[in-house]
């Protein structure tokens, strides 16, 4: 299934693009729990200061077509995430957090379908608090606190998953995991077919 560009992005490619890489879910920097944050971490990916690394993984977002986005799923080791409306980045909401944590969560849960850019075409109904009150340091390194409902704390209870090494997969059956694979595997046929007359 495609991912965009795969393999995680190497210090060379993130001093010269300003897009960053997704890298496969087999990946163990997928799949680990991220230390907390420093700044000290960005010198070692050529990345000049928080706001540069937040662009990059905004442009990155937007690139692959979602609307949140983890450094270890770019394969940085970075305890953060951007999260917004990528059809409106510009104007419309989104957030930077570094270091962030869930407070507390509502008793009231909702399920909803979601998607994950490390997981291209599958798609799961996932049970999450419909509220949650969060922290976080902005790309300015300001202590951010708010509560979030609706979209916006789906998508961060989504990417706060990834900051501990949880994926969407692990919060269904296998069965329904299997099941929801068959149709992602069915809509990965009609986008090759889809490409192909494209490029004809």
């Amino acid at each position: 299934m495609p991912h965009g560009p795969v393999g995680g992005t190497t210090k060379e490619q993130e001093k010269k693009t300003d897009f960053l890489t997704l890298v496969p879910p087999t990946d163990p920097r997928v799949n680990s729990a991220i230390a907390p944050y420093t700044d000290d971490l960005l010198k070692e990916h050529n990345i000049k200061d928080r706001k540069e690394l937040s662009d990059k993984m905004f442009k990155s977002m937007q690139r692959y077509g979602g609307i949140g986005l983890s450094a270890n799923q770019v394969g940085l080791p970075f305890n953060m995430f951007v999260l917004g409306d990528h059809l409106s980045l510009e104007n419309g909401l989104k957030m930077t957090c570094f270091n962030p944590i869930i407070v507390s969560s509502s008793d009231e849960e909702l399920m909803m379908k979601e998607g994950c850019l490390t997981f291209p075409f599958l798609f799961l109904q996932i049970k999450r608090p419909r509220k949650v009150v969060v922290k976080y340091e902005d790309e300015k390194g300001d202590l951010k606190e708010g509560q979030l409902d609706g979209m916006f704390s789906r998508i961060f209870q989504h990417e706060m998953d990834h900051m501990l090494g949880i994926n969407f997969t692990d919060k269904v059956t296998k069965f329904k995991l299997k099941r929801a694979e068959e149709k992602a595997r069915k809509m990965y046929k009609v986008w090759l077919k889809q490409n192909e007359k494209a490029n004809k």
